[in-house]
């Protein structure tokens, strides 16, 4: 033991001074680390979307946006169903076998989809990265052929698509329409980017 007294504003003084530089350490670290953390802009790009679909109309459609991407909610007619069957001998790939980017399993028949009326794809075709536009009505039109049966045309090289996103044969694209993954939450509410199915 020392001899000499404390000095007992020292003490007070090293005291304040440790805690005021812990304070401003933490302080300084805080916004360091919390930089680590994905922005609210990086975890919205790939967080699901869930998509009310109680207003669609049969033969409309809609389009949200996923992960920056369009992603089509098409309504289907009967009559757009039935086309499927007369278009599946003059498409590229009708069950989409191509393994180009991952399929969902339920997206692998003729209508493409979980529920046979409800189309969800995203509107980018395979060939360049445009989106193709809605050509809906049938019938002989410019740019399409005299049996068309409805779907979507990619203006910028001619690409035609079915209304279940396949492709036709002798086409610039290269593969259908990707279907994201996605899933009902109820009969009128669905999310896409998720699948706990898959």
């Amino acid at each position: 033991m020392s001899d000499t007294p404390i000095d007992s504003s020292k003490r007070t003084w090293i005291i304040t001074s440790a805690c005021a530089g812990a304070v401003g350490g933490v302080a300084a670290a805080v916004p360091f680390v919390s930089s680590f953390q994905p922005s609210e802009r990086a975890k919205a790009a790939g967080a699901a979307v869930e998509v009310d679909i109680s207003a669609l109309k049969p033969g409309e459609k809609m389009t949200v946006e996923w992960r920056g991407k369009p992603v089509w909610i098409l309504k289907r007619t009967p009559e757009q169903l039935e086309s499927l069957a007369q278009t599946e001998p003059q498409v590229a790939d009708p069950k989409s076998d191509r393994k180009a980017y991952p399929i969902p399993e339920y997206a692998k028949n003729q209508h493409r989809s979980i529920k046979p009326e409800v189309f969800v794809g995203v509107g980018i075709c395979t060939h360049l990265g445009c989106s193709p536009g809605d050509r809906f009505q049938t019938g002989p039109q410019p740019s399409l052929p005299d049996d068309w049966h409805g779907g979507f045309l990619c203006a910028c090289h001619g690409s035609t698509f079915d209304v279940a996103g396949r492709v036709f044969k002798n086409k610039p694209a290269p593969d259908n329409l990707e279907v994201p993954p996605h899933m009902y939450l109820s009969d009128t509410r669905l999310i896409i980017g998720e699948d706990k199915k898959a």
